[in-house]
């Protein structure tokens, strides 16, 4: 696969969403695109949405699963941790590599199949720009719904580069995924849920996350 070409299938609008259906080129794109830091940057990510021991994580638009493995061992033994994302190319890519406390399913976030207050925390990572506009807004609803009150959410999306650039070489590597602000993206979106917002920023290499709280 050459670079210069974003990973996104033929049905994916800037507006509209999308999947994306070769993990394998999208593992190598992803690590070369936070310079060698992804880790580094998930671990972080990982730590904001304040996983503990026993705790039962949701990842939405968990792509090859990379931010569950890493949460997998702060879950420990007693927890679980679940991934979903709408492409079964991407979900056969994490089973395949599924720590014991981690399970994949095929799914939408603006959907999802799990009962009300099923778990402790919810993240999502570099997803929201996938899902259709006109369905964000049910998937924070969704979101709310499947955590147990005072239960916490993590979203992360990715920011273009400050320097010109390098936001040419980021547009032509993650073609739609920096064609926004991420702060227009998610602003609203988890206070129109019933989230409450308890932090928002930027972490280094292009990621802004927000992080809320279900009100108890």
């Amino acid at each position: 696969m050459a670079l210069g070409k974003p990973l996104h299938d033929h049905h994916e609008h800037a507006d509209h969403g999308g999947t994306i259906d070769r993990p394998r080129a999208y593992e190598i794109v992803s690590r070369a695109g936070f310079l060698g830091r992804r880790r580094e940057l998930f671990t972080r990510l990982a730590s904001l949405a304040g996983v503990r021991p026993g705790h039962r994580v949701l990842d939405v638009g968990c792509g090859t699963g990379y931010l569950s493995r890493i949460i997998s061992p702060v879950a420990g033994a007693d927890g679980h941790v679940t991934g979903i994302d709408p492409s079964v190319a991407m979900i056969d890519h994490a089973r395949d590599r599924a720590p014991a406390n981690c399970s994949y399913q095929v799914g939408e976030g603006q959907a999802l199949g799990f009962p009300d207050a099923s778990f402790d925390v919810v993240v999502s990572s570099l997803a929201v720009h996938h899902i259709p506009a006109d369905a964000r807004a049910a998937a924070a609803r969704e979101m709310f719904r499947v955590l147990r009150p005072g239960g916490r959410v993590l979203i992360a999306e990715s920011r273009p580069p400050a320097n010109p650039l390098l936001a040419r070489v980021a547009g032509a590597l993650f073609g739609p995924a920096m064609r926004h602000d991420p702060r227009d993206l998610l602003a609203g979106l988890l206070p129109g849920a019933g989230f409450t917002v308890e932090d928002e920023g930027e972490l280094p290499i292009m990621l802004y996350y927000v992080r809320g709280v279900r009100p108890a």
